[in-house]
């Protein structure tokens, strides 16, 4: 499942693998093509960027403009930041899926994240993120084992129960 609309906002849901084809192009998947804006011309357009843990992220331009607010609010908040958005904003690219539903995928981008030709994409709720298949495959099997103790990023800390103070059962 994916492209759901919660206040207006895309949200994507769901895997799928793909290859790329021999110009490094990708197919997306229709129900991810749905949350994403289109030009004046009807053509679907995309923010891709680097994304987190070697992958690429594609955003909508409703959720680029999100972290362009949140990046530009911290432009002079000192070093770090800036290094965030040099690293952020010169890997970023608006782009525009072809006639077919494929988005060409930049070298340098390509070799940022691994990508040759097997490619996983996820969509993560607010935006969708490309992984070269085996370094996904090597973080689904690395992060299985994990996945019972993150259940706090889901429901929280127990009511009642301070931050950070296990409740009955961990």
């Amino acid at each position: 499942m994916a492209s759901l609309t919660g206040n207006g906002v895309p949200v994507w849901l769901g895997a799928s693998e793909h290859t790329l084809d021999e110009k490094a192009r990708v197919f997306i998947p229709r129900r991810f093509q749905v949350g994403f804006e289109h030009d004046a011309e009807g053509r679907t357009q995309v923010f891709l960027t680097r994304g987190f843990e070697n992958c690429l992220a594609l955003y909508s331009e409703a959720g680029f403009a999100r972290l362009l607010r949140r990046l530009e609010t911290e432009a002079f908040a000192g070093a770090e930041a800036r290094r965030m958005q040099r690293l952020f904003f010169s890997n970023a690219h608006r782009t525009l899926l072809d006639g077919s539903g494929r988005l060409l995928v930049p070298e340098n981008l390509r070799a940022q994240a691994g990508i040759e030709r097997e490619v996983v994409l996820l969509g993560l709720v607010d935006r969708v993120e490309l992984w070269a298949k085996s370094a996904w495959s090597d973080f689904e099997s690395e992060s299985a084992a994990d996945f019972d103790s993150l259940d706090r990023v889901l429901s929280g800390p127990e009511r009642g129960a301070p931050d950070g103070v296990p409740g009955p059962g961990d």
